[in-house]
């Protein structure tokens, strides 16, 4: 097949180039359509915004499919395998799912059964697991029903974990993308370094989602102007699962001749066989540890697992006290440590450097989750050189405010009128546009012990502002974070 790895870098631009023109379009129908849901209460931005980015999406994933196929060393991946077509058709039942859900909401079971049956469709066209890859056994064949249902599990879980994940500008697509990128070089030293043609589907759809992901993100990034929805948050779980199944399940270990020689060197040498077991839960590792977090904490409340909270990873990083962007970019560096450390494990799994460097890199990980709640003390002549948060000016200024605001927030309850006297229960002071009506109108139906006022003063007065996550420092109470709103 030769090198084409100029044609999976023009692959990758078409695939971002039309993704990104049809986004601007597509945010004019889902406004004309009606699809901007209302602010919920688990919700971090300030105004509604439509959704069915999906759309674009997935025209930039059928466009980017219809480009390769057509290209001089790529075609071959569709004469040869049958995977594109069962990506394809898959993509296509879980985009139209989530476009359904966009706009008119799917029950969760509903959407549980429509991700088993776009993972079915899959399986029925080929893209399986046939085999793993066991340490100290070798490659262990399953049984169809083994495989079929490895595949639709795994399908599944890709796909939650990416949703699950979507709750800040951009967070979904850059996570999704460094994954792809990490996938893109596993899979492509797997199919060029050992001449294993059954890898190039694997490569094909890591260079198209990450075409997809990167069109999308200047639309999504913060402030976003649309979000990608359902219809694309599960698309790309959906293609990021499909180049796994197709990498782990498809490429032989015993065609790479790795079991030659002694067995420290044999041992050594099989790493790339076993990578592929991790590989796919390393580049989802942060949503993946965000959804198990998110069931476990449901279920001991004695709530549904699909029941939506205010207790996901990134409303605990703007809890923590950072902003929204910073936030983003703390999920971006463990994603990227995490995707990135287990391709470099492949490659050099002996290296003491890069057991070390793991290591410096997650220490400065560390430091930058919990650096909000450090404030070091900056002499005068280096204030110039630090955030103004950390200038002393500043830290005056936000100790008045604080010692002038209100000892008692006042919250109106969905069941009354009457404020919150739980000061790990009280909303927070609404923020902007929403301030002035949500406090006045929340007094008068705290007073009156009526059941409006309360309701649309800490609802409907607040729309723009008291559910959005501003400045911390601004409110004099916090919610617990793992407390229902």
């Amino acid at each position: 097949m030769g090198q084409p790895v100029r044609e999976y870098l023009l692959t990758l631009c078409i695939t971002a180039a039309v993704t990104y023109l049809l986004t601007g379009p597509v945010r004019k129908f889902a406004i004309a359509a009606g699809a901007m849901p209302e602010i919920r209460a688990r919700d971090v931005h300030r105004e509604p915004t439509p959704r069915l980015g999906g759309i674009a999406m997935f025209g930039g994933l059928c466009a980017g499919l219809l480009v390769a196929a057509h290209l001089t060393n790529l075609k071959d991946v569709f004469e040869v395998s049958n995977e594109p077509r069962a990506l394809l058709s898959g993509a296509g039942l879980i985009w139209l799912l989530g476009v359904l859900d966009d706009k008119w909401g799917v029950d969760a079971l509903i959407k549980l059964g429509g991700q088993m049956i776009a993972a079915g469709v899959m399986v029925l066209q080929g893209l399986t697991i046939l085999w793993l890859p066991v340490p100290g056994v070798g490659p262990v064949s399953l049984t169809p029903w083994q495989g079929t249902l490895l595949t639709v599990a795994l399908v599944v879980i890709t796909i939650n974990a990416v949703n699950f994940v979507d709750g800040l500008d951009g967070l979904a697509s850059g996570m999704v993308c460094i994954a792809a990128a990490a996938f893109f070089m596993y899979a492509y030293r797997i199919w060029y370094g050992y001449g294993l043609e059954a890898a190039a589907p694997a490569t094909l759809f890591a260079a198209v989602l990450m075409g997809m992901c990167l069109g999308f993100l200047p639309h999504n990034a913060h402030p976003a102007r649309i979000f990608m929805g359902d219809s694309g948050s599960m698309l790309i779980g959906l293609v990021l699962a499909a180049g796994a199944i197709s990498i782990t399940g498809q490429v032989d270990p015993d065609a790479m001749k790795l079991f030659e020689g002694s067995e420290q060197a044999a041992v050594h040498a099989t790493v790339p066989v076993y990578i592929p077991l991790l590989l796919p839960l390393t580049v989802i590792a942060v949503p993946f540890a965000d959804l198990v977090l998110a069931i476990v904490r449901r279920t001991w409340r004695g709530q549904s697992p699909f029941a939506a909270d205010r207790g996901h990873l990134h409303h605990r990083l703007l809890e923590i006290g950072h902003s929204h962007s910073r936030a983003v970019l703390i999920m971006y560096f463990w994603s990227a440590l995490i995707a990135f450390g287990a391709v470099a494990y492949s490659v050099n799994s002996a290296g003491v450097w890069f057991v070390l460097a793991i290591v410096a890199l997650s220490g400065v990980g560390l430091v930058l989750l919990l650096l909000p709640r450090f404030t070091p003390r900056v002499p005068r002549w280096a204030e110039a050189f630090v955030p103004p948060r950390y200038r002393r000016a500043n830290r005056i200024a936000r100790a008045e405010r604080g010692a002038e605001a209100p000892a008692e927030p006042v919250a109106a309850v969905a069941g009354g009128g009457s404020a919150l006297s739980d000061p790990e229960m009280a909303a927070p002071e609404p923020v902007g546009s929403g301030m002035n009506g949500g406090a006045n109108s929340g007094m008068n139906g705290g007073a009156s012990g009526g059941t409006n006022g309360g309701v649309n003063g800490g609802t409907n007065g607040g729309v723009n502002g008291a559910t959005a996550i501003g400045d911390r420092s601004r409110f004099t109470h916090r919610r617990r974070i793992g407390t229902p709103r």
